[in-house]
């Protein structure tokens, strides 16, 4: 992924709302592949997340946890020894909840909500996107339709340092657009894009967030 008049009030209010879900997902918690879909798929070019309120999920997505035999399983049972609090089915759930904010957020410019969420190195390459989008007076416009997807492909315990790797697979719509409304980059048109988060926490640490520490594409 890595992208006068008063005062904007919606802007002001995504900004409650992503504060919000920010404390709700604290517990519990790249660039893109795929095709676009036929042109019966194909909807106008989105609001952008900052006209409006977050779409809800269509669809509750299809979860995948390794089996607990094999070395991803048994990495995730060695963090929950660490961790009694860790559940990998409910990790998937604030791992869905953080991706959405996390695409959405980059795409609105929300650099609170991305500090929250990111780590500083990860934070620091999303700011510099934003920031050179900026400069060019290009908005980028993103809907998030649906994750189809989210399962974990990875694990890892390094004393104290918990990782953990989710692919997601999701139908996105992403334009970018010139100061003149212009598309330069993306597409009106529903794509399916496939991205693996890697996210990282502190077992020891009274901090029950999970921070997003890097991302690629399938």
């Amino acid at each position: 992924m890595m992208q006068g008049g008063g005062f904007p009030i919606d802007l002001i209010l995504f900004g409650m709302v992503a504060a919000f879900l920010v404390l709700r997902l604290r517990g519990v918690l790249g660039r893109r592949t795929g095709y676009e879909r036929p042109p019966g798929d194909r909807a106008g070019l989105p609001v952008p997340p900052v006209a409006g309120p977050v779409p809800a999920a269509p669809a509750t997505p299809q979860r995948g946890v390794p089996d607990a035999r094999g070395p991803v399983g048994q990495a995730l049972a060695r963090i929950r020894g660490a961790d009694p609090n860790f559940d990998p089915m409910g990790f998937l759930g604030g791992a869905e909840g953080a991706f959405r904010m996390v695409v959405e957020g980059f795409a609105a410019g929300n650099r609170q909500l991305l500090h929250d969420l990111l780590s500083d190195e990860t934070y620091a390459g999303f700011e510099r996107a934003i920031t050179e989008r900026e400069s060019r007076g290009e908005v980028q416009r993103t809907e998030l339709r649906e994750i189809r997807e989210a399962a974990i492909e990875a694990a890892d315990l390094r004393g104290t340092i918990a990782e953990v790797t989710v692919r997601f697979v999701s139908d996105q719509v992403n334009m970018t657009t010139d100061s003149a409304g212009k598309p330069v980059a993306g597409t009106d048109a529903v794509t399916e894009l496939t991205d693996i988060w890697t996210f990282q926490r502190d077992v020891r640490s009274p901090d029950p967030a999970w921070k997003l520490v890097g991302t690629r594409s399938a």
